[in-house]
Parts: structure tokens; C-alpha cells; sequence
């Protein structure tokens, strides 16, 4: 009978795939299969490698005894074999566990609004334009003018709906911007004429690329007397954004969201980059979205904006984000009103969730509402599971300098974790470029992170797991994040002036390298004459030729130009007193530690070992 050589075992793999998380065990993985975690090792012993029952497992070495059985696995990372299990219980198979992309399985559904999002740099009229848009004034309600939350509107033209998401342009709600661009099918990037392109507007573009959609460059505020759109187009080729008047592919209209000038136009062109994107997606689907925003209303309870991308969504479902769970009790569209459905690319307030969503969360439908009940208290477990490994592991706290410097001592190369965090990516790229350049062979800096926004609870975490310093340009971190890390010892140090920040950090590399000593030679002396003295064994007497010989010196003991011992005097005589030094032109008696092989003609050879200021060049 044909069985795995590895084990004697006759009990049957389990069918169907199996969910293993990378780096598991044997102890774990053999249970997997029906095998022990003695069976696992004795599988990898056969392969060549020597692994213990408790050791992590390479993805190959895992695929390697999976194949052995003829067992059909899905590797996933630490945290998501949960949530594989979890999407199987709400009735997704695995090509849907596997697709994020909800147009992909969508064709030959019917057409569906585009989700067009709206970014740009703070004040250059975006809430503004969406005013115009949609014919209500946001701005009012607003404090200073500035957009704080994620709003999403639908405004219809030519017959056609539109959805738009009006993201923050403050620095501080980057996060919130970030999760706008991934939501979203096209990007009007806002650009005021007589300001150009501006940090902010350079940090919306990236969110924009990242997230691979078409980008509408919309060049406000024409109508100011200081207006200049053709510096515009040159500032936005720069950025790999080249206007179809120059020869390229980017779509610039120019309006003034004051003024009304502009607009109509600037819906045409959105209309035809959406037929042209043939956006689709089936309404007969269960349906999916994602949550924009919540929050925690005294009258009403938890409250979600949520963004419905396929399938339709009604009052009744049974609906899970999250850890939050619950059956939609009512559902508000943008106007205020009250609605019974909402479509592909509606966006729609929801009442009736168990808890506040986290804005950010995909939201989906269950089957019954206990399916999504126990999805949801799931969830939650596995959060809070996570949660207390995360504080475990970050008790460490993150780096210290005085760490980093043992390693050196103990002759390892150390690294000085960091974690960037800066306002705008090109804030980011600099930071990081010349932070690049300290590198040396003993001290180099690791990037564990780098992101774009605020310093908060998450950049905690990871400092303390990995030892890290968070370092923050023209960032901030709120008040919780500041919080956790007193508790959990963590580093963060921000800055406003680059040339600050580079002092900073190379002044602690600096601190960080290996001492560097050199040896200074202090005095040398002629041993002309021997004397042996009983229980001291032998004396040198000298004549002192150069320098200062001084008691307690180091030496080095030279014979006919080569060093044949190195110590220290261990006594010092000028005539029959002891004497502290004597200088050159001078005769004394010298008494060497731990050697007695003295000749006439030998050289002793004071020395001290001064430190040299080290520098990162």
C-alpha cells in the first residue's frame, strides 16, 4: 500500500481547500490535515530541513506537504483565515473571496452611475463646485469653509446619474481622502487658477494614481483677475498629467464654481470618460459597498454612510461591517428623504447597525440575520484577540538609542528603525531620500513604514512590534496616539523644518557608531641598564628620549623595530622615589606588568588612546 513515507497514519486528508496561515507550525498545520505535528517534522526531515514543532514554516515547505498529501490549500497571512471562513459563511466562494474588484464579474449587467470623486488642494473651490453641481449650499454649514467629513451626492444630467464623493482637502483628514480615491471610478482633481498646483493637490493626485482611475483636471476660479490656467497645464505635466491641448490624454476643463462658468461642460466630459469606462454592475446581486463614514447619533443611533457598488440594498436586509451588524431599519438617501432601495454607486445613509461601522469597512448582506450576527460577534473576537497580541508585542516599547548602541559594541551592524509619516508624498520622497544618504556600514536607517498623513494609534503599534522611532514632518499625532505611546515607551519625534529633522537623526546615528579611538604616542625610553629586586622580579632602568613617561601608561614594547609586548607600567621611579612622570632627558626605573624579558637597546613606548569625534560623511 502506497502512503506518505512521513507517516503511518491511514486517516483521510480532509476534502475541499483548506485555509492555512503563512507561517504556521507543525504543531498547528499537522491537525490541518489529519496528521500530527510529529508527522510534520518528519516530513520537512526527509526534505532536508531541520525544523522543530514549534517553528514557523515556510510557504514552500507548507505547499511541499500539502502536495505530499494531495490536499488542495489556500495560504493566507496571520488574521485572515477568519475572515476566509467568515466570507464562506456569508456565501461567497472563493473566487469572490479573491476579487476585489466588483465590475469584473459585471458583464453583460446593466449600466450603473459612475462614482466620480472630488480632490484637490484646501480652498481651491471643491465644495464649492459640488454646490454648483447639486444646487445646495454645503459651504455654510461647514467650519471656515472647509470640507471635514466625506459627503456623497447624486446630481443627474442629460438623463444620466452621477455620484459624487466630496473628500476633505485639510492635511488633517488625509486618511479620510485616501479612502475617497479607492471608492471611487473617476477623479475631478481641482486646481485654482491663480494658485496652481500645490502640496495638497500633488499628494490627491497620487491618491488618484493609486488608485488607477481615469483623472479629470478641473482648473478653477478662471474668473480672478490673477487667473492663469496656461501655468496650470505646464505645472500638471510635471506630474505625468499632460492636458489634450498639449498633445495628451488628460481631459482639463476650465470653470469658475462661482461664477457658473464651466460647469455643464465639466458634466459632458464626465459623461463621456463613463461611457467610455463602461462601468457595470448587476442591481440583482446581494449587495456590497463600502462604509464612506459613521458616527454615533444621540437620536438615532450608529449611523453609516455607506456607498452601494453592486447589488441593491433595502430596508430589512440583514447587513454586517465589520464587527458591527444589524437588520436596515431605514435607509436616507442624500436629499434627507427616506428610501426603501438603493442601486449600484447610491450613496445612503443606514440606520439600524448594531454598533458604529468603521469608515473604511466593506459592507455586505448575510443570508439571515443570524448568519451576520455571528459573522459580526466573530469578528469582533478575533479583534479584540488581535488587539491583545498587538499590546503584547508592543510593550517592548520602540527604539532606544542605548539598545542600538549594544549591538554595535557586540560587533553587530545595528539599524535604526523608523517610521516616516509626513503631510504630502513630496514630503515623504524627501524625507526619506536624505535619510538615505546617512547610511553607513555600521548605522543604516530601515524604513518599517512610510505613509502620507496624521500619526495615529496604528503607527503606535507597529513602532512598538518592530522597535521603531516614528518620526512625523509637519504631522501631528492626536491626542489617543499620543497617549499610547507614553504607555508603550514609543519615540515620536516631529518636525516643521527638514533641515531640523536630517540634524536630528544624524546626530543620533552619530551617537549610535562605534567609538573611534586613535593612538597618540606620549614618550619613549631607552632601557640602557636591568636590575632584578627581589619579589618585584625586574626593573628597567631608562633614559627617557622623547615626550612625557608617565605611571599607569600603556606601552608597547619594542624590539629592533617590532612590537614584542603591549600592557601598561605598573611602577615608575626617578633615583628611590616614586614619581608620577618623568619627562625626556631624564633617567628612571620602569616596572612593566606581567613581562620580564628585558634587554638593553629595547624601546618602551608610551601611548593614550583618544576618541575621535565621529561625523556621517
Amino acid at each position: 500500500m502506497n502512503v506518505p513515507s512521513y507517516s503511518s497514519q491511514d486517516a483521510p486528508v480532509p476534502v475541499g481547500q483548506i485555509v492555512i496561515e503563512r507561517a504556521i507550525t507543525p504543531l498547528d498545520l499537522g491537525p490541518r490535515f489529519n496528521r500530527t505535528a510529529a508527522d510534520v517534522v518528519r516530513f520537512m526531515m526527509q526534505q532536508g530541513e531541520m525544523v522543530t514543532a514549534t517553528q514557523s514554516l515556510s510557504d514552500e515547505l507548507i505547499e511541499a506537504f500539502a502536495n505530499d498529501l494531495g490536499a488542495d490549500i489556500k495560504i493566507v497571512n496571520p488574521g485572515e483565515e477568519q475572515e476566509v471562513e467568515l466570507r464562506k459563511m456569508l456565501g461567497f466562494d472563493d473566487d469572490d473571496v479573491e476579487d476585489d474588484d466588483v465590475d469584473e464579474d459585471a458583464e453583460g449587467a446593466p449600466l450603473r452611475p459612475p462614482v466620480i470623486t472630488v480632490m484637490g488642494h484646501v480652498d481651491h473651490g471643491k465644495t464649492k463646485l459640488l454646490d454648483r453641481i447639486r444646487n445646495a449650499n454645503v459651504v455654510d454649514g461647514e467650519a471656515g469653509g472647509i470640507t471635514q467629513h466625506i459627503g456623497a451626492y447624486q446630481t443627474e444630467r442629460n438623463g444620466a446619474l452621477l455620484t459624487f464623493i466630496d473628500t476633505p482637502g485639510h492635511e488633517a483628514f488625509t486618511a479620510m481622502r485616501s479612502r475617497g480615491a479607492q471608492a471611487t471610478d473617476i477623479v475631478i482633481l481641482v486646481v485654482a487658477a491663480d494658485d496652481g498646483v500645490m502640496p495638497q493637490t500633488i499628494e490627491a493626485l497620487n491618491h488618484a494614481k493609486a488608485a488607477e482611475v481615469p483623472i479629470v483636471v478641473a482648473v478653477n476660479k478662471i474668473d480672478r483677475e490673477n487667473a492663469n490656467p496656461q501655468r496650470v497645464l505646464t505645472q500638471l505635466t510635471e506630474y505625468d498629467l499632460i492636458p489634450e491641448s498639449f498633445g495628451g490624454d488628460t481631459i482639463v476643463q476650465e470653470i469658475s464654481a462661482l461664477q457658473d462658468i464651466g460647469i455643464d461642460e465639466l458634466l459632458d466630459q464626465l459623461l463621456v470618460v463613463s461611457e467610455l469606462a463602461e462601468l457595470r454592475a448587476d442591481p440583482d446581486d446581494r449587495a456590497q459597498g463600502v462604509v464612506l463614514e459613521s458616527n454615533l447619533d444621540i437620536g438615532r443611533g450608529p449611523v453609516a454612510t455607506v456607498l452601494v457598488q453592486t447589488g441593491t440594498l433595502k430596508v430589512g436586509d440583514p447587513m454586517v461591517s465589520g464587527a458591527a451588524w444589524g437588520r436596515v431599519r431605514a435607509l436616507i438617501n442624500d436629499r434627507g428623504e427616506s428610501v426603501k432601495v438603493a442601486g449600484p454607486s447610491t450613496p445612503v445613509q443606514v440606520l439600524g447597525l448594531s454598533e458604529v461601522a468603521e469608515a473604511g469597512d466593506e459592507f455586505v448582506i448575510a443570508p439571515s440575520e443570524k448568519v451576520a450576527s455571528k459573522v459580526a460577534d466573530t469578528r469582533e473576537h478575533w479583534q479584540r484577540q488581535s488587539s491583545l497580541g498587538r499590546d503584547a508585542a508592543a510593550t517592548s516599547g520602540g527604539a532606544r538609542l542605548e539598545d542600538i548602541f549594544e549591538q554595535i559594541q557586540r560587533g553587530e551592524a545595528a539599524k535604526l528603525n523608523l517610521i516616516i509619516k509626513a503631510d504630502v508624498n513630496g514630503s515623504l520622497e524627501a524625507v526619506t531620500d536624505s535619510l538615505r544618504k546617512l547610511e553607513t556600514p555600521e548605522v543604516s536607517p530601515t524604513f518599517v513604514h512610510r505613509g502620507v498623513g496624521g500619526i495615529t494609534e496604528n503607527d503606535i503599534s507597529l513602532a512598538g512590534a518592530s522597535n521603531a522611532t516614528i518620526i512625523g514632518f509637519n504631522v501631528r499625532p492626536d491626542r489617543k496616539a499620543r497617549e499610547m505611546a507614553e504607555a508603550e515607551h514609543v519615540e515620536i519625534r516631529t518636525y516643521e523644518i527638514i533641515y531640523k529633522l536630517l540634524e536630528d537623526i544624524e546626530s543620533a546615528m552619530v551617537g549610535m557608531l562605534a567609538p573611534e579611538f586613535e593612538e597618540v604616542v606620549t614618550g619613549d625610553a631607552e632601557v640602557r641598564e636591568i636590575f632584578s629586586v627581589p619579589r618585584i622580579g625586574k626593573i628597567a632602568g631608562c633614559y627617557v628620549q622623547n615626550g612625557v613617561i608617565t605611571r599607569g601608561s600603556k606601552v608597547r614594547f619594542i624590539r629592533e623595530g617590532t612590537i614584542i609586548w603591549k600592557g601598561d607600567i605598573k611602577s615608575l621611579r626617578r633615583f628611590k622615589e616614586d614619581a608620577r612622570e618623568v619627562a625626556a632627558g631624564y633617567e628612571c626605573g620602569i616596572g612593566l606588568s606581567d613581562f620580564q624579558d628585558l634587554k638593553e637597546g629595547d624601546i618602551i613606548e608610551t601611548y593614550e588612546e583618544r576618541e575621535i569625534e565621529r561625523s556621517i560623511s
